[in-house]
């Protein structure tokens, strides 16, 4: 027992004695681990990668990317660290959300944007996430990690000998993840009280603020979609948070609204929302084996958005499964001209081209896929491809890279490793 005490104690003392620093928003002595240069290092790494994993970039209409930018810079200009590298983007996803990565990293799904009314809601979703960003609380989650880490490496030593070490170091483990999201709920009622201050020093109206937490709670309780518990894990909505938002809006100066600029710069999503209900429909047809029915869905949200990448993806899946080769290629290269900056259609078109015998085009297509975003996948059949040409320090390289990822084809990947 006096070894475990020990180890603790080590293990608080080191981390804080240098994890004590003040909070840039509020002033207050916050614990943190990661220097300032090192967060914003690891948002700028994680960036790109994050946007990928949930739709890419939206380029149907750049004008929005543009709006949305200009409305961020606007409330980042009066945050507590105007000098972070802040970038705003909106994602091609349905989901309604939005996140912030530490430095000043920020995205917004147009599935969010559609939900809004003005520039005022709009402030309020990017004033909180800026919060996040500027307060540090990606940082702080990170430390606080590591030092729950360094906790539960201390009682796992300690108890490896006692016949009780398994069951100690996942007590460890729960107790760290309890802890852990306690901590996000502090941070979201601190993004949003602040985020309301950013909002007014910009010049919005902070009722705005209130209406977001409304739309929040209504989707909250109407919610069909188990796509949405990550948000609300992370975002929970709750009429406490409504209120509190009053309580600070209503001490507050009135600001503008800018409802017609914000209509204008949506007006292309809004009139898109049919094909992405075609599109959603589709989804759910390929998923009931139903390929008739997705394909009609796919051709229908592509007859009335044409530019869409997601639109052809879908319906070159749906020709893939019915072993519509040569017209699944077709669509999907439609899908990596609207969107070359997406991983996904160039990994179903690397593995469809590769089915086609065309495996120069096929490597040339995973490559950039595995670039935008390292898969599984991409990993495996570009070193598959690699050794039918003979290059079997390229084949081992990305064999090595799959295995590490385990599963199925992570196993798969290390017979052929233990074969070469």
């Amino acid at each position: 027992m006096s070894q475990i005490k020990f180890l603790f104690f080590l293990a608080l003392c080191a981390a804080f004695l240098g994890g004590c620093v003040t909070n840039p928003v509020t002033g207050k002595s916050d614990f943190s681990l990661v220097s300032a240069q090192e967060e914003v290092a690891m948002g700028q790494k994680q960036y790109r990668p994050s946007q990928q994993q949930q739709g890419g970039r939206y380029v149907t209409d750049p004008n929005l990317n543009a709006y949305i930018n200009r409305v961020g810079q606007k409330l980042a200009a009066v945050s507590d660290r105007v000098h972070l590298p802040y970038e705003f983007v909106v994602l091609n996803s349905d989901v309604p959300n939005a996140w912030a990565l530490p430095g000043g990293k920020v995205a917004i799904n147009r599935g969010l944007l559609v939900k809004l009314q003005d520039e005022s809601q709009l402030a309020a979703v990017l004033g909180h996430e800026i919060v996040h960003a500027a307060a540090r609380h990606g940082a702080q989650q990170m430390s606080q990690g590591m030092l729950m880490n360094v906790g539960v490496q201390a009682v796992g030593i300690a108890s490896r000998n006692s016949g009780y070490g398994a069951l100690a170091n996942a007590g460890a483990g729960l107790g760290a993840q309890a802890w852990t999201a306690q901590y996000s709920q502090g941070n979201e009622l601190e993004s949003d009280k602040y985020g309301m201050q950013y909002m007014v020093r910009a010049g919005y109206e902070p009722e705005g603020a209130v209406e977001l937490q409304k739309v929040f709670v209504t989707m909250s309780e109407s919610r069909q979609s188990s796509s949405l518990d990550t948000f609300f894990a992370s975002h929970p909505p709750s009429q406490a948070r409504v209120l509190a938002n009053q309580r600070m809006a209503a001490s507050m100066p009135h600001g503008v609204r800018n409802k017609a600029p914000f209509q204008r710069a949506i007006a292309q999503l809004k009139r898109d929302q049919p094909a992405y209900q075609a599109y959603q429909e589709g989804r759910k047809a390929l998923k009931d084996k139903n390929y008739s029915l997705a394909l009609n869905k796919a051709n229908s949200a592509i007859k009335k958005q044409s530019n869409e990448t997601l639109f052809w993806q879908l319906k070159g899946i749906v020709l893939a499964q019915q072993n519509k080769n040569s017209e699944a290629f077709k669509a999907f290269n439609k899908a990596v001209a609207a969107n070359p900056e997406y991983f996904s259609p160039l990994l179903y078109r690397g593995l469809l081209g590769r089915e086609l015998k065309k495996n120069r085009q096929a490597e040339q297509d995973l490559i950039a896929s595995y670039k935008l975003l390292p898969t599984q996948a991409a990993s495996y059949y570009i070193g598959d491809l690699a050794l039918a040409r003979g290059d079997r320090h390229t084949a081992k390289n990305y064999f090595a890279r799959t295995a590490r990822g385990g599963g199925k084809l992570g196993q798969k990947a290390q017979a052929r490793l233990n074969n070469l």
